[in-house]
């Protein structure tokens, strides 16, 4: 046993890179939500990329250490506090047994990631440990993290005193915004839309809801018109795919 959790605010679930094969049976891929921040965690802990960690979003979490251990933190949004010290995200840390380690939500940004030397082990589902919430399996019972779980971990792949003070220099890492421009490529449901709401949607700024998930990101701003009211077959999804509900606020759909 590695980490228990002490208090959580947040969507908090274990991840690994994703349970692929079996979207033809309608089960998504799942996996994380930033995979950048992903898999810099897993490699500043000496993780293979593929390894289960735990993705933090929407709140705060603070968890102690068990035992001696090395954790590392990679996101955007959160600040990290070690015991009673502050620290940056992007690097690896040596914890000793007792401690405790927080993340705290700031302004910007949503998802961070907590790894851990030796990954976090739970029983996989379907050949994976990520966390799918709404299908209730993998990670820990299906389930979000909350007070009182013990997250296991396995056996580093170096000395702990070697993993640890492991950075990635800021240069590499990705340049988040909170006001990015996203690139679209329009499919072949246009014809459905005006010719209005494809220019709105096209030049104007969209907001995303608190309501929100891993699920889809729903979008506020202008909503956009339908030009008919013909029913559309039902098609699988894709993360990335939009969404235009009779609402005419976008979802954007997520992993």
């Amino acid at each position: 046993m590695s980490l228990e959790i002490i208090e959580i605010s947040g969507l908090a679930t274990i991840q690994d890179s994703g349970r692929r094969g079996w979207r033809k049976f309608g089960v998504p891929v799942s996996g994380p939500m930033d995979g950048f921040a992903f898999h810099a965690a897993n490699q500043l802990a000496g993780n293979d990329l593929n390894c289960a960690a735990l993705e933090i979003g929407l709140g705060d979490i603070t968890l102690r250490a068990l035992r001696d251990c090395v954790i590392s933190a990679a996101g955007v949004g959160y600040s990290l506090s070690i015991y009673i010290w502050d620290f940056p995200l992007w690097s690896s840390y040596y914890i000793r047994a007792g401690w405790t380690i927080r993340l705290t939500k700031l302004d910007l940004g949503i998802w961070a990631y907590l790894a851990i030397a030796g990954g976090v082990q739970t029983q996989p589902v379907l050949d994976s440990r990520s966390t799918y919430l709404r299908g209730h399996f993998g990670g820990l019972d299906g389930r979000q993290l909350q007070a009182g779980d013990v997250l296991k971990s396995g056996s580093p792949s170096r000395s702990l005193h070697e993993l640890a003070a492991r950075t990635l220099p800021e240069p590499a890492r990705p340049n988040y915004s909170d006001a990015p421009n996203i690139d679209v490529i329009m499919g072949p449901q246009t014809k459905y839309f005006t010719e209005e709401s494809i220019a709105t949607f096209k030049s104007q700024s969209y907001m995303v809801s608190a309501t929100s998930d891993r699920m889809g990101y729903r979008l506020e701003g202008a909503a956009l018109t339908h030009g008919n009211k013909t029913e559309l077959v039902s098609e699988g999804m894709t993360m990335g795919a939009i969404q235009i509900p009779s609402n005419g606020q976008p979802i954007v759909m997520m992993v």
